[in-house]
């Protein structure tokens, strides 16, 4: 039972693969019903039609050998093969009586036609199709015009380039749905290497911030403590003490931002949350203990900031102070603020330092000129929607100044203008 199924499967697929081998066999199949149909006796009087009564003449078996060998080429030559068939077809109309079966051959022909071009062709062509042959079988045959062998012309003729004209639809319709399947699963896989793209970038801007942050702050602490191991010991044992907290929680956040990269099946990633403005305190503590005097002059930690954008603030935050640490200069001291401002929520970090970072040992720089650090922030606050705006300040110093929408946006991260350009900092 099995065996069937897959039997009739494997003709049909050998069939597709092979046309002409299809439409050979389909036109062997006419000729046999053609030759079967004229050995019929249509009948006459309203008698019934009997068959065995008559053979069919040389000349008509003719004509239907012709017509069903032009029907191998219909795929090829669709047009010519109709105007072939319907040729032979009226042919046998006019000479002979009663006419042999040659029409099945141009029904075939006629559906051809229909189901490879457009409706206004299948109308043009089947109407003119039915009208010739139709009229042919009416003038010049022997029954009455109305009899039921002269409108069968008309009916089969006209179900043809209907039954041409639905297919040709459906055709249409599934080649539709299969391009537009194929459109969406496009859609989606550009849609999934966007968001891989993005989430890469995003897992890159933390990595770049928590290192940066942490081992600017070991190497401060380490050079404190080697340069007072000798003469205040206890001092040095507070550096590196310091330098202990700061590499454990250097470890801690690359644990966690790493374990986002784990696949299923790895150890369990950490569970702990991503920092945010809660911690401001403890981010701003590292600082002072590594000599950076930090004033919180107002902080807005009320509630409904989202996720992102407290993540995105506190990432700002950390790396405007770790580029004051590392590059403004001793004796200087910076400042913090974050304020709601409607549906915005300001990040603003001041320093009294020597400004701009050209030429200064240490900072690395982009191409544009712009420093890895604030490319970074730039990238991390317009993919939110928001803007930045990084430079020297008037009298000394420098301002890092970032506008977070409360209602942050996912989307490509916009390029900075030229006013956004300003400053060089890491």
């Amino acid at each position: 039972m099995t065996t069937l199924p897959s039997g009739f499967a494997r003709a049909r697929r050998w069939l597709r693969d092979h046309p002409l081998a299809f439409d050979a066999t389909l036109a062997f199949c006419v000729l046999i019903a053609m030759i079967c149909g004229s050995f019929a006796d249509p009948g006459k009087g309203g008698h019934a039609p009997t068959f065995g009564t008559r053979t069919p003449e040389a000349f008509s078996v003719l004509l239907m050998v012709l017509a069903a060998s032009a029907l191998v080429l219909r795929r090829r030559h669709s047009m010519a093969v109709l105007a072939v068939t319907g040729g032979l077809t009226a042919t046998e109309y006019i000479f002979m009586d009663p006419p042999a079966p040659v029409v099945m051959s141009t029904v075939i022909a006629l559906y051809t036609v229909a189901s490879r071009t457009d409706r206004p062709t299948t109308w043009r062509v089947g109407l003119l199709t039915m009208g010739i042959l139709t009229m042919a079988a009416m003038v010049f045959g022997s029954t009455p015009w109305y009899s039921q062998e002269n409108l069968g012309v008309f009916a089969w003729t006209g179900m043809a380039s209907a039954a041409g004209d639905a297919v040709r639809s459906r055709r249409a319709f599934v080649d539709a749905i299969r391009e537009r399947a194929e459109r969406a699963e496009r859609t989606r896989e550009e849609e999934a290497r966007r968001r891989v793209a993005e989430e890469r970038l995003r897992i890159a801007r933390d990595l770049h911030d928590v290192v940066a942050h942490h081992i600017a702050l070991v190497n401060v602490q380490a050079g404190v403590a080697a340069h007072v191991m000798d003469k205040r010991p206890d001092q040095a044992k507070e550096a590196l003490a310091h330098v202990r907290d700061a590499s454990r929680s250097a470890l801690n956040e690359l644990r966690v931002t790493v374990g986002l990269l784990r696949q299923s099946g790895d150890p369990e990633a950490p569970t702990e949350p991503a920092p945010g403005l809660a911690v401001l305190d403890e981010l701003v503590d590292t600082f002072r203990n590594a000599g950076l005097p930090v004033e919180v002059a107002g902080a807005d930690r009320g509630p409904g900031l989202p996720a992102a954008v407290d993540l995105a603030a506190y990432r700002v935050i950390q790396e405007a102070l770790t580029n004051v640490r590392k590059h403004a200069g001793a004796g200087a001291r910076a400042e913090v603020s974050v304020v709601r401002v409607g549906t915005t929520a300001e990040i603003t970090v001041l320093d009294n330092g020597r400004g701009s970072a050209a030429g200064r040992p240490g900072a690395e720089s982009t191409p544009d000129g712009g420093g890895h650090g604030l490319l970074g922030m730039r990238e991390r606050v317009t993919a939110l929607g928001g803007a930045l705006t990084a430079g020297p300040r008037y009298g000394g110093g420098f301002r890092v100044h970032a506008i977070l929408p409360l209602e942050a946006r996912t989307g490509e991260p916009e390029q900075p203008g030229p006013a956004a350009a300003t400053g060089e900092r890491r």
